[in-house]
């Protein structure tokens, strides 16, 4: 299953992120990464059991805030919050078990 909802270029502000309740998913990347488009069938699989779970595709890149707040350097960069708190991340999953070990952290 192919995840082709695109990356937004509009990010929320990293104050909005450190307050949202419950558990977030943050996917940052582009459209045009290889290593992006190759994980997405991996994303949307291991998603397949979390349809609850609020998942933002951010695009990042050269002066992107949110993407540098959190210290992105590779893409995708899969980032798990609870809280607004960062619990666990992956960067470029090759496999729906390494999206899936990282939802169940």
């Amino acid at each position: 299953m192919q995840n082709t909802r695109p990356y937004s270029p509009d990010a929320p502000s990293r104050a909005s992120i450190d307050l949202t309740p419950g558990e977030l998913l943050l996917e940052f990347g582009t459209d045009w990464c290889g290593h992006c488009r190759a994980a997405q069938p991996a994303i949307a699989e291991a998603l397949q059991a979390h349809t609850a779970l609020a998942h933002l595709k951010i695009e990042d890149g050269k002066g992107r805030p949110l993407g540098r707040s959190f210290g992105v350097t590779l893409w995708p960069t899969l980032i798990l919050l609870r809280a607004g708190q960062e619990v666990a991340r992956v960067v470029r999953p090759t496999a729906a078990l390494q999206v899936t070990q990282l939802l169940q952290r």
